[in-house]
């Protein structure tokens, strides 16, 4: 069933859709040109959704942390266990992880050699990402180790790594990519906290909230506790890099949304165009339909849904391509392709269309009015 038979109802509507189908080739070219811009705006708006969450998930291990240290005018070399208390106290359900660090060296069987830093942990399954084996919530016995140094050493799970004198067994190996703020890098060996005990304090302390605008709370929360404008007895570090981070991909968002509406603007110049040309070749037709009787409010209304039609057809067909596209630069990028079709990234498709829309109705105004208000009597001589 064809477009004109829905349409028939609506003699504006039928009028329209029968006058761009006169001239195929000019509307199709119109047409096109609101295909791209709406792909534009479109792919370029789920292309920043989707740098969001690649960039959420690779910075995901650092911006929902805080780490603590003892601060330039703290009483003691380190933080002391109160403290730690305090900070479990006033972080609520997020996982407060006290460290104690060292280094070493480890020998293989054959003599080989690798200097490495030591972190004395008992909840290593709040700080640490394994290639193989477990990351326990309770370290008591055995180690963890770095992934590279493990295959230097040529070390595999239940070998015995020694460190003062005292054997542990490898039970996991750490992934290279570790947190900028707490460990969790190449060349670290993960003990329990007993293997440091002769350390009175503890180096460093690693709070895990849910996420960062939590993170940012939390540490807010310790400094107002701990220190004062005159002193700083805990120092404290966030992952504020990680909201400069989004902020630039919101910024990154807003600029290229706007280049893409430029194509956009750039179509609906050429929608107008085609409607003053339309209405120019059809002046006589119009002054013979104003004579017979047709109001201007109907010549306004034929004239303005052709531009709307124009503006719907070629948004429609933006929208489907620029979800194609959508499709690609997730499975591109986060490796997910059905993110496109999340609400965070398809709402680009209702705006790109939305703008089509409208941007061609803005367009048609003027023809439209133009047309409606041409004299019958100058129509017809033309």
């Amino acid at each position: 069933m064809s477009v004109a038979s829905y349409l028939w109802r609506y003699p504006s509507a039928l009028m329209a859709w029968r006058n761009l189908g006169r001239n195929k080739l000019r509307t199709a070219l119109a047409a096109l040109g609101i295909v791209i811009g709406v792909v534009s705006i479109c792919s370029l708006g789920m292309a920043t959704v989707a740098l969001q969450q690649q960039a959420n998930s690779q910075l995901g291990d650092i911006g929902n942390e805080v780490t603590l240290s003892s601060g330039q005018d703290s009483a003691t070399d380190g933080v002391t266990p109160d403290q730690v208390e305090m900070m479990e106290n006033l972080a609520g359900d997020a996982a407060v992880v006290p460290q104690k660090t060292n280094s070493t060296t480890l020998t293989t069987r054959n003599g080989q050699e690798a200097r490495m830093s030591v972190t004395g942990v008992t909840n290593a399954a709040a700080l640490y990402n394994l290639t193989s084996g477990d990351a326990p919530t309770r370290l008591q016995s055995g180690a963890l180790i770095s992934n590279d140094t493990a295959q230097t050493l040529g070390l595999e799970l239940g070998d015995p790594v020694e460190y003062d004198g005292r054997l542990y067994r490898v039970e996991g190996f750490i992934e290279e990519s570790g947190s900028s703020f707490g460990p969790g890098g190449g060349g670290e060996l993960v003990l329990p906290l007993s293997a440091l005990s002769d350390q009175q304090y503890y180096d460093t302390v690693t709070i895990v909230a849910a996420d960062g605008t939590e993170a940012e709370e939390i540490g807010t929360t310790l400094d107002d506790y701990f220190n004062t404008d005159e002193e700083e007895e805990v120092s404290i570090r966030t992952a504020g890099n990680a909201q400069q981070v989004g902020g630039f991909l919101d910024t990154l968002s807003t600029a290229l949304l706007a280049i893409g509406g430029i194509s956009l603007v750039v179509a609906s110049v050429a929608i107008l165009n085609v409607m003053l040309m339309s209405t120019v070749e059809r002046r006589g037709e119009i002054g013979v339909l104003r004579a017979v009787g047709i109001r201007r409010i109907e010549v306004l209304r034929m004239i303005l849904t052709e531009a709307t039609l124009m503006g719907a057809l070629g948004g429609l067909v933006g929208a489907v391509a620029s979800l194609a596209a959508g499709l690609v630069i997730f499975n591109t990028l986060t490796g997910d392709p059905l993110a496109a079709l999340d609400w965070s990234s398809s709402q680009y498709l209702v705006y790109g269309f939305g703008f089509a829309v409208v941007a061609s109705v803005l367009s048609g105004i003027y023809p439209a009015w133009k047309a409606a208000n041409d004299r019958p009597v100058d129509a017809l001589r033309g």
